[in-house]
């Protein structure tokens, strides 16, 4: 009953947000949409320019991007007719979110639990620098140690080798490995742990907590995290695997557990200016990594799949989501045994506008799923983010995926067990609207 009724109100919203334009702006409706999108597509297409180049055209880039929407609000006002617009977007919006809530039912389930005991000899290694000190924040270390846990703090003082500690632990009898740190730190850890073929446990200590978010954890409390050791569940999830270089070497791969970037991201952040003032090397770096004048040039094979010349390549251990609303920021399982693949190669303005306008669809991105993605490019050196981590490999560089490879222990409880909702398809509301009336009518009429 309820997705009949959220397809019905999407149904009705949408038809609403239409009718006002019409209603109340008459033929001014179509000028108002015209007046709008060309906004739109005159401000996308100086956010490009103002990306690739340099001097007084990026300031006049920069300049019309910022007046431009302006200017369409003035015209909107004069016109006395803001406030159509206005009520017009927001019943749209409402349209789609109750559209896709509509569709929720259509996902499919999540990642199965398996049944856990609690841990006889845990072992937990936290980084008090990470997520700006949420280690001592949340008093991690002790409440950990008072549930039986091993815990080694860190020396933000020197680096430590948090493989190496995890491979002592574990010939000194740990039973379970777990991390309160970034998800560089994580990958680490849960290689030792695949080794050796032991529950991984993550605590999410870190600043974005990817891999925290799409296990479900709690990110704002990283102490409930600690519930797994005494309370939890295992899930069985795939693992990514990065191997550089000719040949191959199936032993020496660099586990990832979110994902491996290529190209323009992964030349920024290898820049040593980078950590000192990030917008400024961004913004110098760019013109010339987008139109292919620094940088290498990648050629990406991905099953079927060939891509040349790529401005930036993400290679995700599951793919993320599309429906997201947040954008590319969510998996919604991690045991689907696929690899995602992201090809940006955006040419000009006219498909960074296409790329905007249609919502992170167009001529310049390619999506693609496959077991094995092959990176290579014309230079014998390139550089790669790893879970956020700043390496450089040689070419070519291989990623594979490894189903099922890593036990991951979490709390039987978790708040942010995702529950994403599938793109908006208004074929399918309408479908689904009008198949359940009907369907209650016949219950009805028997």
């Amino acid at each position: 009953m309820s997705r009949r009724w959220a397809a019905r109100l999407a149904l009705a919203a949408g038809a609403a947000a239409i009718a006002v334009l019409v209603v109340f702006a008459g033929l001014g409706s179509l000028v108002l949409m015209g007046v709008g999108w060309a906004g739109l597509v005159l401000t996308a297409a100086c956010g490009w320019w103002l990306l690739t180049h340099t001097g007084w055209k990026r300031a006049l880039a920069a300049l019309l991007a910022v007046a431009v929407p302006l200017v369409v609000l003035i015209l909107y006002t004069a016109a006395g007719l803001l406030w159509v617009v206005l009520v017009s977007l927001a019943l749209w919006a409402l349209a789609v979110s109750a559209g896709r809530a509509a569709l929720v039912d259509d996902t499919p389930p999540g990642m199965p639990e398996h049944s856990a005991g609690p841990a006889e000899r845990p072992f937990l290694i936290m980084n008090p620098r990470s997520g700006g000190g949420k280690v001592e924040k949340f008093h991690l270390a002790e409440r950990a140690r008072a549930l039986g846990a091993e815990v080694v703090v860190l020396d933000p003082a020197r680096r430590q080798d948090v493989a190496e500690l995890a491979r002592k632990a574990v010939r000194d009898g740990a039973d379970l490995l777990g991390v309160a740190g970034g998800d560089g730190t994580q990958a680490l850890v849960a290689g030792v742990a695949m080794e050796h073929d032991l529950p991984f446990m993550v605590i999410s200590a870190g600043t974005r907590n990817h891999f925290a978010m799409d296990l479900g954890l709690d990110r704002q409390d990283p102490s409930t995290c600690l519930e797994a050791l005494t309370d939890g569940v295992e899930l069985r999830i795939d693992v990514g695997y990065l191997h550089a270089g000719e040949p191959v070497d199936p032993s020496a791969g660099r586990v990832f557990l979110n994902n491996a970037s290529f190209g323009v991201y992964a030349e920024v952040v290898q820049s040593p200016a980078y950590r000192d003032d990030k917008a400024r090397t961004i913004l110098e770096m760019l013109p010339d990594l987008l139109t292919h004048h620094s940088g290498a040039r990648l050629t990406v094979r991905a099953g079927s799949l060939t891509k040349d010349a790529p401005q930036a390549v993400l290679v995700s251990n599951n793919p993320y989501e599309r429906g997201d609303s947040a954008g590319l920021g969510r998996r919604g399982r991690l045991d689907s045994g696929e690899l995602g693949v992201l090809c940006v190669g955006v040419g000009n303005a006219a498909e960074a506008t296409e790329l905007l306008l249609r919502g992170g669809q167009g001529r310049g991105l390619t999506e693609a799923t496959a077991r094995e993605v092959l990176v290579d490019a014309d230079a014998p050196v390139i550089p790669v983010g790893v879970d956020g981590e700043a390496l450089t490999l040689p070419t070519p560089v291989r990623c594979r995926i490894e189903s099922g490879a890593l036990r991951v222990r979490v709390p039987r409880h978790r708040p942010g067990v995702p529950h994403t909702a599938p793109p908006m398809n208004w074929r399918r509301v309408r479908r689904l609207a009008l198949t359940m009336g009907r369907t209650a009518a016949g219950h009805g009429a028997a």
